[in-house]
């Protein structure tokens, strides 16, 4: 079993590459089913999650193909509409593929999705906009099947603005005959992204990133060629570790104009932060102090995936903070093994208060994906030796974690024990 071993107390130097976006890749993803011939995504993250999700497109019929960091994806000679229950099992994002099946076939068929336990996650959204564009939903022991050959465009009112659910009804409504407008969509990012791509397809899209989405479905789609975004949560993760340890670095691929709120939690604290053209970069010299009040919400707020990342930092600062936790109920499990550094941090209902401290190394497993992220963070903060266990989970959405730490300068690799 594979852990980092993580030298912690000494500052960061250096400078890494903000590899894509694991949260745009995968719709991104999902979408190529929609295509007439080879889709090319560029900057497509090497991860366990983007591995499922071509294993996904192999086991429906269409043709992959990797080339460093380019993925091509043909569904031209795809058959059935059945999606694995070991693969459909492996990550949440998995349910995204339903939409573009639905669009493409009029009919899809899964179990139900996996993931982090990060508490209540239902896909209810979904199959209330799937039911909203036409389709017919069955549920019996465990699976899930769509049926809607005739899905027509209408006005979806999400009562909240989920990602995925925003994301499925988009690429659904793709399908539909006439106009689908979604009322309250997430804004995320990574919607406007899926837009890009959607339109790089022929499809006619417009509204990602506003109150309201406008879909002409109906379209025939023809392949396209898209790059995907910078992954913002492994900037912040970047950002965050330099704060926890002190020093300097540069993060080249992103400038940060979708981290504004984690830029000035971090500045709040005692960091300075600039952009330039394609680059960010951060610096804490001085201790690092508290925030005071922070809540975490949809986009623009600040993101919830950041959330387990920054709260690392504060732990081994010299501040008050008060994180409150409004997206997933089970987002704090990861404080167990800060305290286990020797963070002093009080978790009540949905609010964290974090007293800053000097850390120290410890033995810790991760549970879930930014949590195990969050723990590599203190430790490298930390002084003395540690140990994060769990890598798995940690393989989902980073590429070679420890390799772009050291890169910051961080004493952390990559070894394999009992």
């Amino acid at each position: 079993m594979d852990y980092f071993a993580v030298e912690g107390g000494r500052p960061l130097e250096g400078r890494v590459f903000v590899h894509g976006a694991k949260n745009s890749a995968l719709p991104l993803l999902a979408a190529t089913l929609l295509a007439d011939g080879e889709s090319v995504l560029h900057n497509c993250p090497d991860l366990t999650d983007i591995s499922a999700a071509l294993g996904i497109l192999s086991g429906l019929g269409c043709r992959v193909r990797r080339e460093g960091a380019t993925v091509m994806v043909d569904p031209t000679c795809r058959r059935g509409h059945t999606i694995p229950d070991e693969l459909m099992g492996q990550m949440r994002a998995s349910v995204l593929f339903l939409g573009s099946l639905l669009a493409r076939d009029g009919e899809a068929v899964a179990c139900w999705p996996g993931g982090c336990a990060l508490g209540a996650r239902p896909i209810d959204l979904h199959i209330r906009a799937f039911q909203a564009l036409g389709a017919q939903v069955r549920s019996w022991n465990g699976r899930l099947s769509f049926y809607g050959p005739r899905l027509h465009g209408r006005r979806l009112a999400l009562p909240i603005p989920s990602v995925g659910a925003t994301e499925n009804a988009m690429l659904a409504a793709c399908g539909a005959q006439g106009i689908t407008v979604i009322d309250n969509p997430a804004r995320e990012p990574e919607i406007v992204d899926l837009q890009g791509f959607l339109r790089s397809m022929g499809a006619q899209v417009s509204g990602a990133g506003t109150g309201e989405i406008t879909i002409q479905g109906g379209c025939r789609l023809h392949a396209g060629e898209y790059t995907v975004m910078a992954d913002r949560i492994v900037a912040a993760t970047y950002l965050c570790a330099v704060a926890a340890a002190g020093g300097e670095g540069e993060l080249l691929g992103t400038q940060g104009e979708d981290l504004g709120p984690v830029l000035a939690a971090l500045e709040a604290a005692g960091c300075e932060t600039g952009r330039a053209p394609n680059r960010l970069w951060i610096r804490r010299r001085g201790p690092l102090g508290g925030v005071g009040s922070l809540c975490t919400g949809p986009y623009p707020a600040f993101p919830t995936d950041a959330q387990p990342l920054l709260a690392a930092a504060l732990a081994g600062g010299t501040g008050k903070s008060r994180i409150t936790e409004t997206i997933f109920d089970r987002r704090f499990r990861y404080t167990e093994g800060l305290c286990a550094m020797g963070a002093a941090i009080q978790v009540e209902g949905d609010t964290a208060y974090i007293l800053g401290r000097p850390l120290h190394g410890a033995q810790v497993a991760a549970t879930d994906l930014r949590g195990g992220a969050a723990l590599t963070v203190a430790a490298l903060g930390a002084q003395g030796p540690s140990r994060i266990w769990g890598l798995d989970h940690v393989d989902r959405g980073y590429e070679g974690l420890e390799t772009a730490l050291a890169a910051l300068g961080g004493n952390i690799r990559r070894e394999t024990g009992p």
